[in-house]
């Protein structure tokens, strides 16, 4: 079936739930995990770059590495193949990294957790994963995660 499948991370609730379900997916079918953390740049704040320091890019690394080692644990404790892919200086949104990582690796399917936003907030934060489903050389599972 799927032997390459894609993995978006971030440390949060909803990416969890997509990392299980790729796994449950990969089981005992040969499947590969590529783990993919792409560290935000900060778009919150953009303008006030100023206060950004070493330290909190530091901390974002930090963050990101330690998200991206505990789910390739995870993944290998499955008996399932993983590597991982670190961007840490992304170019525009999480969801262009994704896709392009999807392309370069030629993914067979990608797995991610969604929010599931509506209405406003949907419009205030964008949604990644929409993004993704627009653009994605390959067919794209979402899952959300329980409330």
């Amino acid at each position: 079936m799927y032997k390459r499948i894609l993995v978006p991370i971030d440390g949060s609730r909803t990416a969890a739930a997509g990392l299980r379900e790729a796994i449950r997916l990969a089981s005992g079918g040969g499947a590969t995990i590529r783990l993919l953390h792409v560290m935000d740049p900060l778009p919150a704040i953009q303008g006030m770059e100023a206060i950004i320091t070493d330290q909190l890019i530091e901390n974002m690394e930090g963050f990101g590495e330690k998200v991206l080692k505990n789910a390739k644990a995870l993944v290998r404790r499955s008996g399932i193949g993983a590597d991982a892919v670190f961007q840490k200086r992304a170019l525009g949104r999480a969801s262009d990294e994704i896709v392009r990582q999807a392309r370069k690796w030629r993914a067979d399917i990608i797995v991610m957790g969604t929010h599931g936003r509506r209405g406003v907030s949907r419009i205030l934060l964008g949604s990644d994963a929409e993004a993704v489903v627009r653009q994605s050389p390959a067919p794209v599972l979402l899952v959300r995660s329980g409330r």
